[in-house]
């Protein structure tokens, strides 16, 4: 228990609408809340704690202040609330990780021969925006739809410029080739406004326009013509028929949370214009002891209430559970809107079938997520019990090395939890000032870098250091720990055996003599293989990143004194980099406003 007097600090307070934020003794707000009456909210907090849950007794007894923050309106609480969450991420609030925007379909209507393409961000640019979409694949789904179906292009505008003849996606009738005037401008427009309707989910107006011309283009003896017009409202009959949900012109949001040992899971539907464009699904972190209608209500807020230009506000919000604030978030969304926006639990007809369906797919993601869970769960123990550690792994780093011939060596560390990889912790490290090659002096100072860094700033050190090598490797890693003083880490090396196939692994242990090889079957071995191999992947990919970057960029940048104009005057003067690289001191002082200082300079830059 903490010496904060909260019964006290309560009587202090105005009864007026705000929020608060609680702060344990690292003054770290640990949570974040709002309030109609701060000072019967927050203290409801310091009454007899058998009222609380567990969460809030534990929660409380780690107070050594609050902070709050007066707002006009309870509106303007609950938006400050939901801002202050994501962004301080407090651990006893249920909190939305939901950083990545939604892509949409973007028609460029200021042109005379609109384009059709993805666009994800902000929708500032002129033009019609069609979604969101929950993934970059239902949105090249839809794209592909349309070309097959309307044959607009989705060229960019410099392509298109520049085209002398039809390219490939005019040829297997995906464009009309507007680009070299094989279609007249109108006929261009109709095509546009027939994607535009079809995605706005009105294809009826579609296939009644196809049909009327249809019949003219019959009646005209064109009957190549009416032949394509068939197939095509053929085609769109279909889409329709495995498409269309009921729900007029109007954009709908089917939201359903569903919980299962402690995990909360909240499935999101999207309907626009009766289309179904898919669903996305959410794990709110730190949902254990928390009901459906706390997740939904705490996703809601942070889902809707936000800055973000790409997160659109449909006309109504079907949710599996009531929710507390639903008419305060509705007068909320419909300023931000300008539209009416209705939030239902008590459903009828199509809605309850459409929420059974977000359900379903809610319970399906958590089963396979706790499959998931369950099965690296099981690795872990695994592990625990074959290097023979006393307490249960809750933390693993792993450290590995790439470079080609030496030249832009990385180091990577992953970090991988009870439940999988934590991705937000792990880190690259550029090596610099080592001898080519030397793997082992990398090894030595990505590890010094990471773990002085996490003493200073009083990180969670790993229970188990896993090192993407043999014993060499191995002993730069127990030389740094021992510097650095960190002891109960255990290291083991990743040595491959002598075929470098999987299942064959060496384990060095951090004394360097003893090794152990575990079955080829054994989970204990796959969950070295899958961190060892992610760690890879990390590294590699950022040497990858460096290597090229530093190939697209001339030895001559970065040189003091030699500016763009210079540069330009020594690669004129030699016919390009590689004269440059063969000139000597004398040569490079030569060049007309190159003194002989700047010329060493150059000269060492090429030949260090």
């Amino acid at each position: 228990m903490t010496d904060f007097d909260g019964k006290q600090f309560s009587k202090s307070l105005t009864g007026k609408p705000g929020v608060y934020r609680m702060l344990d003794e690292k003054e770290t707000v640990i949570y974040v809340g709002k309030a109609k009456n701060l000072k019967n909210r927050v203290s409801s907090y310091f009454q007899a704690s058998k009222q609380h849950t567990p969460k809030v007794r534990s929660m409380v007894a780690q107070i050594t202040a609050i902070e709050v923050t007066i707002t006009h309106t309870e509106k303007e609480a609950l938006i400050l609330e939901s801002n202050l969450i994501k962004q301080l991420r407090p651990r006893y609030n249920i909190v939305l990780r939901d950083d990545k925007s939604y892509p949409y379909i973007h028609i460029s209507t200021e042109h005379k021969f609109p384009r059709l393409r993805f666009h994800r961000g902000a929708r500032k640019g002129r033009g019609k925006y069609f979604g969101p979409y929950p993934s970059a694949g239902s949105v090249r789904q839809t794209l592909n739809l349309l070309q097959k179906l309307f044959q607009v292009r989705q060229c960019d505008d410099s392509f298109f410029n520049n085209r002398s003849r039809p390219c490939l996606q005019h040829q297997i009738n995906r464009c009309t080739a507007p680009c070299v005037g094989f279609i007249e401008s109108d006929d261009y427009k109709a095509d546009v406004r027939n994607a535009e309707l079809f995605l706005q989910g009105r294809n009826q107006e579609v296939i009644t326009t196809l049909a009327d011309k249809m019949e003219q283009a019959s009646t005209d003896l064109e009957f190549e013509t009416a032949a394509r017009l068939r197939d095509q409202i053929s085609s769109l009959q279909t889409i329709q028929q495995k498409q269309y949900i009921s729900s007029g012109s109007k954009n709908v949001d089917i939201i359903a949370c569903e919980i299962k040992e402690g995990i909360g899971c909240v499935a999101l539907f999207f309907i626009r214009g009766g289309h179904n464009l898919g669903n996305k699904v959410f794990f709110p972190a730190h949902t254990k002891e928390s009901g459906e209608e706390e997740i939904l209500e705490a996703f809601i807020s942070q889902y809707y209430l936000s800055e973000r230009t790409d997160r659109e506000i449909p006309n109504s919000i079907l949710l599996s559970h009531k929710v507390g604030d639903s008419d305060l978030i509705s007068q909320i969304l419909e300023a931000q809107s300008e539209h009416k926006v209705a939030i239902k639990t008590e459903l009828r007809g199509d809605s309850v079938r459409w929420i059974k369906m977000a359900k379903e797919n809610a319970a399906l993601a958590l089963a396979q997520k706790l499959s998931t869970t369950s099965s690296q769960r099981k690795r872990n123990q695994a592990l625990t019990e074959a290097i023979g550690m006393d307490e249960p792994i809750e933390r693993i780093e792993c450290f590995d090395i790439s470079h080609s011939h030496g030249e832009a060596t990385v180091a990577s560390c992953v970090v991988f939890g009870p439940e999988g990889a934590l991705k937000a912790e792990y880190r690259r490290f550029n090596i610099k000032g080592i001898t080519g090659g030397d793997d082992y002096a990398a090894m030595h100072q990505a590890l010094e870098r990471r773990y002085s860094r996490m003493q200073k700033e009083d990180g969670k050190m790993p229970e188990l250091l896993l090192i993407d090598g043999g014993k060499g490797q191995v002993a730069q890693a127990v030389a740094v720990l021992e510097m650095l003083q960190i002891s109960e880490v255990t290291i083991v090396g990743v040595a491959k055996g002598p075929s470098r196939k999987a299942g064959e692994e060496t384990l060095v242990l951090s004394d360097g003599d003893d090794t152990m090889s575990l079955a080829a079957d054994a989970p204990a071995l796959h969950l070295i293989q899958q961190v060892r191999d992610e760690a890879h992947r990390f590294a590699i990919t950022g040497h990858r990143q460096q290597r090229d970057k530093k190939r697209r960029t001339s030895p001559l940048e970065g040189i003091e004194g030699v500016g763009s104009k210079r540069r330009q005057a020594v690669i004129r003067h030699f016919g390009g980099i590689q004269g440059v690289a063969k000139a000597g001191v004398e040569d490079l002082a030569k060049i007309p406003g190159i003194s002989k200082q700047i010329a060493e300079k150059i000269y060492q830059a090429f030949h260090e």
